[in-house]
């Protein structure tokens, strides 16, 4: 048996664990922009306010995106010599972090900043191991809400999910210590399966290398093929890679804690129009984090109305919780593959997808054998009112509904193209449709 002294370290330990997991926060994937994407280190003041007021000025608030995110880049030369707290680089900050986080609030959003959990950031600043406790003082006493936290110059301290928990959970603790709620966005790029030890020390956590603007090139340097037992992450990694990496591990994700595929592209110019809505339609379902990583302050029409679309954001943020899950994926024969992606929402409601990832239109047959496979037979052979979430209404509400539909549909699907569909029980009595092609 354990000695009284062992029991309640044992005690103290799995309390903070638990108050670190349950801040009240990202009871649903978070929403927000953040500057990395587009514009790397070349940030300012300037930058992030202008990106505030764009954010307000497009109603981005109607839909959701409420954080708004400084990534890397921020940072003077060094640490204050005195007390080694972070200090923000004047020329780019001259009236500092703490103004900006104001201003950001005074319009009703909220302020998220970055740092990393080495010795150094990705992009060379000074980075928070060993300095964990004054940097989240520092940041509660900023206004900080939001905290992404990288992974670069982690001085080896990696390699199994034990090392890389105690050096994440190290800020975990710190920002619980400070008493204000922060969201903890941890970026350790799907190392050491943070999938199996990071629900209680974060509210989402990333699964994979950085994301690149483009739909399916292979890059060596984001080599795996699967995301279980990947020993190199890498970056550049395409957006279907990113989601094959997703497929197994949406069981480890829900309120509270997400699976985070990384921020979007869309908007940043290197994939179609319907490559940019697989994009938002998969990190919807898979209940990704929805952080927008465009120029907000240029936006063309086809970006706005993917990123507002709300019927696939209210997937996105349905209350269950429940990512989607692939039900099959099958090679075709031009290259690519089709897969089938369903899911659970509240009140008895259901998200069905397609995903053509091949160069070719294809044509399929969606079998509700195959939707409903979780729910059963019952599920499988009732009719079901089905709406599509890329077509808008009489009214111009995304969502139309294309009828009763009961035992399974024909679909025909573009290149690169994704269809989202919500699938409402109806009466046992109503008429059957049948299409052709949805």
């Amino acid at each position: 048996m354990l000695p009284l002294a062992s029991l309640v370290l044992l005690s103290s330990l799995h309390w903070t664990a638990v108050l670190a997991a349950d801040n009240g926060l990202a009871i649903t994937p978070q929403m927000g922009w953040n500057t990395w994407n587009h514009f790397g280190c070349d940030i300012s003041e300037d930058t992030i306010l202008s990106a505030a007021q764009a954010i307000l000025a497009s109603n981005l608030t109607d839909f959701g995106y409420e954080y708004v995110i400084m990534d890397d880049c921020w940072h003077a030369p060094s640490r204050d010599n005195q007390t080694g707290a972070p200090v923000a680089d004047p020329s780019k900050f001259p009236n500092g972090i703490k103004d900006l986080s104001d201003k950001i609030h005074a319009m009703g959003l909220k302020f998220g900043i970055y740092s990393d959990a080495g010795t150094y950031t990705c992009g060379g600043r000074f980075g928070s191991l060993g300095y964990e406790e004054i940097d989240a003082k520092t940041y509660a006493e900023w206004g900080v809400d939001y905290l992404k936290y990288d992974n670069c110059y982690n001085e080896g301290l990696s390699g199994t999910p034990h090392i890389s928990h105690e050096r994440y959970a190290n800020m975990s603790r710190a920002l619980n210590a400070t008493g204000r709620p922060i969201l903890y966005s941890m970026c350790n790029w799907g190392e050491d399966g943070p999938w199996n030890f990071a629900q209680n020390i974060a509210n989402s956590w990333r699964i994979s290398g950085d994301i690149m603007d483009n739909f399916d090139r292979y890059d060596d340097r984001c080599p795996c093929t699967s995301v279980i037992d990947c020993k190199l992450p890498g970056f550049h990694c395409a957006m279907t890679r990113i989601i094959d990496f997703a497929a197994p591990v949406g069981q480890k994700a829900g309120p509270g804690h997400w699976n985070d595929l990384d921020m979007l592209e869309i908007g940043n110019g290197g994939m179609t129009f319907d490559e940019y809505v697989t994009h938002f339609s998969m990190w919807s379902i898979l209940k990704s984090p929805l952080i927008l990583g465009n120029d907000v302050t240029d936006m063309t029409n086809e970006t706005l109305t993917i990123i507002t679309n709300k019927a696939i954001i209210d997937i996105n943020q349905d209350a269950a919780g429940s990512p989607a899950n692939r039900m099959w994926k099958r090679s075709v024969d031009e290259g690519g593959d089709l897969s089938l992606w369903a899911g659970s929402l509240v009140n008895n409601t259901f998200v069905f997808t397609l995903l053509n990832t091949s160069p070719a239109e294809q044509t399929v047959q969606v079998d509700f054998a195959d939707v409903f496979f979780d729910q059963g037979k019952t599920y499988q052979t009732q009719p079901y009112e089905v709406f599509d979430l890329w077509q808008k209404d009489d009214e111009g509400t995304w969502g139309k509904s294309i009828g009763i539909i009961q035992g399974s549909m024909n679909v025909t699907i573009g290149v690169h193209q994704t269809k989202v569909w919500k699938a409402v029980p109806a009466p046992q009595t109503s008429t059957r449709r049948d299409y052709a092609e949805l």
